[in-house]
């Protein structure tokens, strides 16, 4: 007996990306077979689910490029009242999956009504296969085009949007950012922007706020990691004259400059327990009271915030404000590794070149295909921003008019850990312990600075330096 999932990641095809991922759904087990046994040659990675809830959750833990349904489930039951409400809920998740419905021969009023509910095109049984196989080729195709067109269309808005920072995403892999970008810049939702140290979470703020329609208006920035606990609220929210010792005049805090605008705030995992509780307030009300006023004010902001930190693990620890964090992110954006986009490698390194080709005034023309093969084989552990300063060491090193292996200094970068210390510069040495420093602290800054022996705004100045 067929169990109620079958063939759960069947695939008939060696090319994921040429195949098409195809949930079908009907009660009877003779009926799936010969759907497995038609479509399976075709190419097809096959789901099959024997009821209408197992079609939502299959819907609400993986993605498809079609659905293929029966309208009748319960024994004796030819209604289709089930298969209807199913096309409904499916395209209540997914309005652009196409629905491709089966139904019993004759019964064409009931196949109108499915398509009235967003269904793609209908087939009746016992069918032909040539038929079934028609459809489901032109249903997909229309998909995989009109998905095509929404990248394009993402791709444009976001590279493309009037002064919007220099942001090049050519990789498969920043495919889902641009999509998630295009969607909810132009909304107010708050976004928390998520990866490793230099992926970009900056400039990914920038453009969000540019795609906004707050985009008139000022994007605020904070380093909330580099604040010192004790000036942490005077710089968000504001002072009034004599609140504190040096409080000899009236400050206007983060929060009202950034009033009817965007506010970024970047390594978010940093601010002390005690003040998360003062923020999700500011949050939650849209008020605040400068640091010694009992005056409050109203304030409209706009809240990105970023981190390289695992939030959920930072709450589970108790560090970080569960509560909070749902405050944040009511969307999140989690940005790849550079060595997981390697495409966009000789793209993000033209585009330094030139620019520090320019601004230093160096004939710089292009890079020795050498030297582009070993930084396409170079791991990056400082990402892009790693690469942006390699880049500008490479331009200045040049001797000249191509960039060669020697000017990009990663020869010694890869040969760290065996190199002996006494050959090393007292930077390079640095570099190297602060590397391993966050790595122990799995990123996060805070701890790898007490294990260091230093302040978080004196270990942030060290990572900009050596572009960690």
């Amino acid at each position: 007996m067929l169990a109620e999932r079958i063939d759960k990641k069947e695939s008939g095809a060696e090319d994921a990306e040429a195949s098409c991922r195809l949930l079908i759904a009907d009660d009877q087990p003779h009926i799936l077979e010969a759907l497995r046994l038609l479509l399976k040659p075709e190419g097809y990675q096959l789901e099959m689910v024997r009821t209408p809830a197992l079609v939502l959750d299959a819907l609400a833990h993986e993605s498809f490029d079609g659905v293929l349904i029966d309208l009748n489930y319960t024994r004796d039951t030819t209604s289709g009242q089930e298969g209807l409400d199913l096309v409904t809920r499916v395209k209540e998740i997914d309005a652009q999956l196409p629905v491709v419905v089966m139904t019993a021969w004759g019964n064409i009023d009931l196949a109108v009504e499915a398509m009235r509910r967003g269904a793609g095109d209908f087939i009746q049984k016992p069918w032909e296969n040539a038929r079934l196989l028609s459809i489901l080729r032109t249903q997909m195709e229309l998909h995989r085009s009109q998905k095509k067109m929404r990248w394009l269309e993402a791709e444009n808005r976001i590279l493309r949007a009037p002064g919007a920072p220099d942001f090049i995403a050519a990789a498969a892999s920043m495919r889902p950012v641009l999509e998630t970008m295009a969607r909810v810049g132009p909304s107010d939702a708050n976004v928390l922007i998520t990866g490793e140290h230099g992926t970009g979470k900056e400039v990914v703020a920038q453009t969000l706020h540019r795609l906004s329609s707050r985009v008139e208006r000022t994007l605020v920035a904070v380093n909330t990691g580099a604040l010192p606990e004790g000036t942490f609220e005077s710089e968000l929210f504001g002072h009034v004259k004599g609140a504190f010792t040096d409080a000899r005049t009236d400050r206007i805090g983060r929060f009202e400059l950034a009033s009817g605008g965007t506010l970024f705030l970047d390594e978010i995992a940093n601010i002390p327990v005690r003040q998360q509780a003062k923020l999700l307030r500011v949050l939650e009300t849209g008020e605040l009271e400068r640091v010694g006023s009992s005056k409050t004010q109203k304030v409209d902001v706009r809240m990105l915030s970023a981190t390289n930190a695992d939030l959920r693990a930072e709450c589970a620890a108790g560090r970080f404000r569960e509560d909070l964090l749902f405050r944040l992110n009511t969307v999140e954006i989690s940005l790849p590794p550079l060595r997981e986009r390697r495409e966009d490698i000789p793209a993000l390194a033209g585009h330094f070149m030139a620019r520090y080709a320019e601004r230093y005034r160096r004939q710089i023309q292009g890079l020795e295909p050498t030297a582009l093969q070993m930084m396409l084989q170079y791991g990056w552990p400082g990402n892009v921003r790693e690469l942006d300063h390699t880049i500008e060491r490479a331009v200045l090193m040049a001797r000249g008019t191509l960039i060669e292996p020697a000017d990009l200094g990663l020869n010694t970068q890869q040969r760290g850990s065996a190199q002996s210390m006494d050959d090393m510069s007292l930077e390079a040495v640095e570099a190297i312990l602060i590397r391993k420093a966050l790595a122990r602290a799995g990123g996060n800054v805070s701890h790898a600075a007490d294990a260091l022996g230093l302040s978080r705004g004196a270990l942030y100045r060290r990572i900009e330096k050596y572009g960690l």
